[in-house]
């Protein structure tokens, strides 16, 4: 049976190792980000399409653009707050009444829990999402096709040891628009992610359009695979420091792009693990366009490929001449060289 978005905060239904859901304090933050200048600063990183309802919204709330709430949120994002921070922080409050559940960040205003009760109110948005509810389970249902049969941590755990977190895939139709965001909260981690993005001004396509289903496997992989390296990589500093001494073979783009050497080895692990995934759970034919998209997107040419053979190697030799990832780090570099050279698309 399918739950979907009525008035209730939070709707779920579990498929696979994903949980595919929507939640009121997501769409609220979302909602807030719209009467910001938000909208038009994305539109200027990059100009895209955006879907209906985001545009419906924009005009919807366009006489409270100077209530508290936002004037706020305006004011953190100019101090340079990621999207990331703000709706993480919509977790740490009891919804609707926006009571804290538990100490918040230093960088919350105060009273910020109160403005935002007071905008959901003042602006009846859960009414507007009843209005809207078509579109938004049309956009659930999409997401619940796509992950019918996904199974992530199969692939994921011989890398990076079990995980005891919850995997959830949020669909938005509204802000942010041009990018997916990585959260964690609790044992949950969570991709919130907007429809796979057309060309220009085009309206973005379904989540389940055939030729666009590796968007939410990419989007979903990458971000859930980033935030476990990354606690992983911090987990082992010493032997990630050992590591970064021999420099990984990318070009000049890719380092300007990802400075560190932990940022450039994250961005090949989640990138070849996407490109796993397809092959061996989708098919080679989306492989392969995948590795054509990054060459041609980030120019990434025959480095992907090569990554993917290095993390096949470490895969095969697992139980023999290494039993955890951190163990083969420091051969990663040489061997990447070494795969550049031989490995083809």
């Amino acid at each position: 049976m399918t739950d979907t978005p009525q008035t209730s905060a939070t709707t779920t239904t579990t498929i696979s190792d994903v949980i595919v859901k929507l939640d009121d304090r997501i769409r609220l933050m979302s909602a807030v980000l719209t009467a910001t200048d938000y909208p038009e600063k994305s539109q200027q990183r990059k100009p895209h399409g955006t879907h209906a309802h985001a545009r419906a919204t924009r005009k919807y709330l366009n006489d409270h653009l100077k209530h508290p709430a936002i004037l706020t949120t305006q004011t953190l994002l100019d101090q340079g707050s990621p999207a990331e921070a703000l709706f993480t922080l919509m977790f740490a409050y009891q919804f609707p009444e926006m009571r804290p559940l538990a100490a918040l960040p230093a960088w919350v205003p105060a009273g910020y829990g109160d403005q935002l009760r007071a905008f959901h109110d003042a602006t009846d948005l859960p009414g507007w999402w009843r209005k809207e509810r078509l579109v938004w389970e049309k956009a659930l249902t999409e997401v619940q096709k796509v992950f019918q049969k996904v199974n992530f941590k199969p692939l994921l755990t011989p890398f990076l040891g079990e995980i005891s977190e919850q995997f959830v895939f949020m669909p938005n139709i509204s802000y942010p628009s041009d990018r997916e965001l990585g959260l964690h909260y609790d044992q949950h981690l969570v991709c919130i992610a907007p429809p796979p993005l057309a060309w220009g001004d085009s309206p973005p396509w379904p989540y389940d359009e055939e030729t666009q289903l590796m968007h939410s496997y990419r989007v979903a992989l990458n971000q859930y695979g980033k935030i476990l390296l990354l606690r992983y990589l911090r987990a082992h500093a010493e032997k990630v420091s050992e590591a970064a001494q021999t420099e990984l073979p990318v070009n000049d783009q890719f380092r300007l792009q990802y400075p560190s050497w932990e940022a450039q080895f994250a961005e090949l692990f989640v990138t070849a693990l996407v490109a796993m995934y397809l092959e061996e759970n989708v098919n080679e034919a989306e492989y392969k366009a995948f590795v054509l998209m990054e060459k041609k997107v980030r120019g990434m040419n025959i480095l992907l490929p090569g990554t993917v053979s290095v993390m096949r190697r470490y895969l095969q030799e697992r139980g023999n001449k290494y039993n955890t990832l951190i163990e083969f780090l420091p051969l990663f570099p040489k061997q990447l060289r070494v795969a550049k050279r031989i490995v083809t698309l």
